[in-house]
């Protein structure tokens, strides 16, 4: 990938969770080909800076768990991260077209459709 954040294990940095755990029987109705067709959107202090489905990301479930247990034995409670969802980073977008880069305030929400939406607020230290 053009910034070097592509497909890698242990990217522990960065992370959240929730707004709560939705178990993936409650989702089957919803898993295809190996991917969960789910609408997502994000947003930037009100403002929807993309729109996509959960279905569009390059590597299927499948795919995903079999390269994270690859030479490492997987535990129940292990969190595996899909990664972003097409259009739905800002680098990917680019800064200029979400009106730059986050800064201290802005509030940040992200929706897929049936897992709920998760705000966070942007904190900075002077």
């Amino acid at each position: 990938m053009a910034v070097g954040l592509g497909p890698s294990k242990g990217k522990d940095f960065a992370n959240a969770l929730g707004p709560e755990l939705v178990p993936f029987a409650s989702l089957k109705d919803c898993y295809r080909d190996g991917r969960l067709h789910l609408e997502m959107e994000a947003f930037i202090n009100g403002n929807r800076v993309s729109h996509a489905n959960a279905s569009s990301m390059y590597w299927t479930w499948p795919q995903l768990l079999a390269h994270a247990s690859r030479d490492v034995k997987l535990m129940p409670g292990d969190v595996i991260g899909s990664g972003t969802v097409g259009t739905g980073c800002i680098l990917e977008l680019t800064p200029q077209a979400v009106g730059g880069w986050l800064k201290h305030g802005d509030v940040v929400q992200l929706r897929i459709e049936r897992l709920g939406t998760l705000e966070n607020q942007v904190i900075t230290q002077d």
